[in-house]
């Protein structure tokens, strides 16, 4: 089987047994004995149980099935104090009080994680090191090649570019080659634009909630806001420091915050410029921020699902030179 399907059968295995169990417990039915058999062992066998059993089942490492099954069964307890009836809760409320105590020693674990990520990180940017391999070499040590991992180089990459970005220069990315993006269309403009819209946003919009809706609505929302806030300062200052690089005998493609695409020189068909707008579609990748995509790279084989890559850049032509020379392409042209 798949390891990231895999990986998703205790959490699905918990959605499962909490949506059927939760039915159980709420039905007043033949079921359940008409409200007289709702026992809380039912559920909670499976909750404390069976749920660590799968979780070691399908997560090859022991530390990372130990972890698992501990977020899964404290999330668990928290799902059966909602669907067991208070009448029926003699265990449980022990379990209740106690999962307070293990979460603040998982986010105490997570912290401590966090701390020896950034630290690490930091020395990695200090030596003038890839900072995408630093990211990810410190994020895999703990998390390993997961899900969860790619999740949390993302947030790492968000926040490293959002208070580091003036240590970080394009030329600190490995490649022989790079290629901006930053001014195509006025993009990173468009990005400052959207920052400034944002900020003015905040205060009036957290007035407005607070005044005509709920305080405490408007405290999320604006959490939210500033979350988001967060996300675009570090993609404005990504823009123009995270280039599209040849290195070796592949093309990356760095695009702002997201994850790194890479694409094996041996793998494109053919590559073209290109100026009409492209739908959004599952075997295409688009890398575009205003305006429409300028080049078009075509793939032999799909990586993926993905048969066709568009990309916007500053320089198209000269992009197109270098991929033909080092893939030893035919140059194609639009009509």
């Amino acid at each position: 089987m798949n390891e990231s399907i895999k990986s998703k059968i205790p959490l699905l295995f918990l959605l499962s047994i909490s949506i059927s169990w939760g039915f159980y417990y709420q039905s007043d039915s033949w079921l359940n004995d008409y409200g007289h058999a709702n026992f809380e062992w039912l559920f909670l066998l499976d909750a404390l149980l069976v749920l660590p059993i799968v979780c070691f089942m399908c997560v090859k490492n022991n530390k990372q099935a130990i972890l698992k099954a501990v977020v899964l069964v404290s999330l668990a307890i928290w799902v059966a104090s909602y669907i067991i009836p208070e009448q029926n809760k003699l265990l449980l409320n022990h379990l209740e009080s106690g999962r307070y105590l293990v979460m603040a020693a998982i986010l105490a674990l997570e912290i401590a994680a966090v701390m020896t990520v950034y630290f690490s990180i930091k020395v990695a940017i200090g030596k003038d090191q890839d900072p995408d391999i630093s990211i990810d070499t410190a994020v895999k040590r703990y998390l390993g090649d997961t899900v969860l991992a790619k999740v949390f180089s993302f947030e790492t990459r968000m926040w490293t570019f959002a208070f580091f970005a003036k240590r970080i220069k394009a030329g600190s990315f490995h490649g022989r080659q790079h290629f901006s993006y930053h001014q195509k269309d006025g993009a990173k403009s468009n990005l400052l634009g959207f920052i400034f819209l944002i900020a003015l946003e905040v205060p009036l919009m957290h007035l407005f909630l607070h005044y005509v809706w709920s305080p405490f609505g408007a405290n999320i929302i604006t959490l939210l806001t500033l979350a988001s806030l967060v996300f675009f300062v570090a993609e404005y200052r990504a823009v123009s420091r995270r280039p599209v690089s040849l290195v070796g005998n592949e093309l990356v493609i760095r695009y702002g915050l997201y994850h790194s695409f890479i694409i094996p020189l041996n793998n494109i068909a053919n590559i073209q410029q290109h100026d009409e707008y492209v739908a959004r579609a599952q075997h295409i990748k688009r890398y575009n921020y205003s305006g429409n995509p300028n080049v078009k790279i075509e793939l032999k084989v799909p990586q993926g699902a993905v048969e066709s890559v568009f990309i916007g850049l500053d320089n198209p032509g000269q992009f197109i030179s270098a991929v033909v020379d080092s893939a030893s392409l035919t140059p194609q042209y639009n009509n």
